[in-house]
């Protein structure tokens, strides 16, 4: 996992509230989160979850994509690779529009969930490397 940069996460989610002219505490509010959690994100002092950034960008209507670049979770190159996904699911004319919808859900809800994994242990790319060796069975005496 790549090392998050905080301080530039927070100078760019400042950026995209001002933008969105939104306070820090409606911001906050929208978000679910504290006004101080928030402005100690702002300033480079917290270092948010995934989850956290993908409710900071549900609430500032942007991709939770574009935080996770921010915060280092997320390689810019993966990101345009994961773009060509959608895209080709949405050309697709072999398969209807609510097929695409669901496809599209599944496939969002599978990187989500990657990528609070990644954010939560470095390991998740690896699921084996956390693994215990298994304990010999106990023979009976």
């Amino acid at each position: 996992m790549a090392s998050l940069n905080v301080g530039n996460l927070g100078e760019f989610l400042r950026e995209q509230r001002r933008t969105a002219k939104l306070s820090l505490r409606q911001l906050a509010e929208a978000a679910g989160v504290s006004n101080p959690y928030l402005s100690q994100i702002e300033r480079g002092l917290r270092k948010p979850s995934a989850e956290i950034l993908q409710q900071l960008a549900k609430a500032l209507r942007i991709s939770a994509e574009s935080l996770y670049v921010q915060a280092g979770i997320l390689d810019e190159r993966d990101r345009e690779d994961l773009l060509q996904v959608p895209a080709a699911i949405l050309a697709d004319s072999t398969i209807n529009e609510q097929q695409k919808q669901a496809l599209l859900q599944i496939y969002e809800s599978f990187r989500k969930e990657n990528a609070q994994q990644r954010a939560a242990a470095p390991d998740a790319a690896d699921p084996h490397a956390a693994e215990a060796p298994a304990a010999e069975p106990r023979q009976a005496e």
